[in-house]
């Protein structure tokens, strides 16, 4: 009951706005009372009573000049909460699809979507997808839930000169000097990566494609996509 009980009170410390913003504040700059009160415009009485109990909760630490730093521990705390409040952020797409088969470390890494951005429209996300696959210079990693199309021989002559592309497929289409592909009879998620974008879209519960999904830039997203591509890569059949 000890851990459990622990648990709840760091749970309760973080379920307060003020609390959450000062230790976001405290995770970029060490500040005093006085300059977290105006950046976080808070009255000096609750700024004093917030810091107070971060410090008790061994989150923040007062200096002797007077600023608080946030402890070890306390960026801990922060860096783990960022997964929570992404899954709370998108929670009406997650009650529907399905990310617990993904291999554990990457659901751990969930955090690292964040800076993407979730599309819902089917047609919007395709064409997004076919953009990003367009606009690839160096390279572009995907994954197919079917076979590819004939048709894809056709796409693959313009692929940039010495661009790499690998695809994960179940079927291996026909050979092309200009493309790599592995086989797999099952992914997750369908998901793409370029040098310089990427997207990932879940299955539904019932294990059915979906091609809602999250799209972006920003460079932890892409390592993270970039990661998990080359985790199914090791495990496709070369073809």
């Amino acid at each position: 009951m000890e851990n459990a009980e622990g648990i709840e009170k760091l749970f309760f410390e973080l379920a307060s706005e003020s609390r959450i913003g000062i230790l976001r504040e405290l995770n970029k700059k060490n500040w005093k009372m006085n300059d977290v009160a105006q950046k976080l415009d808070l009255t000096t009485t609750e700024t004093f009573r917030q810091l107070q109990r971060l410090t008790e909760a061994l989150l923040i630490q007062k200096q002797p000049d007077a600023t608080y730093v946030i402890t070890q521990y306390g960026k801990l705390v922060l860096g783990l909460s960022a997964s929570l409040e992404f899954a709370f952020k998108h929670k009406q797409y997650f009650v529907d699809h399905n990310v617990w088969k993904l291999p554990p470390q990457f659901v751990n890494r969930i955090s690292e979507l964040s800076g993407a951005n979730l599309k819902m429209g089917m047609v919007e996300s395709v064409m997004k997808s076919s953009q990003l696959i367009g606009e690839a210079e160096k390279f572009m990693w995907g994954v197919s839930p079917e076979p590819l199309p004939q048709a894809f021989e056709d796409i693959s002559k313009q692929i940039p000169k010495g661009a790499e592309y690998r695809i994960i497929s179940p079927q291996p289409p026909t050979k092309l000097p200009n493309l790599e592909n592995r086989t797999l009879a099952y992914t997750p998620a369908v998901f793409v990566v370029t040098e310089k974008e990427a997207a990932v879209c879940f299955r539904f519960l019932d294990d059915r494609m979906d091609y809602a999904g999250f799209f972006g830039q920003d460079p932890t997203f892409l390592t993270w996509v970039r990661d998990l591509f080359l985790y199914y890569w090791e495990k496709g059949k070369r073809a």
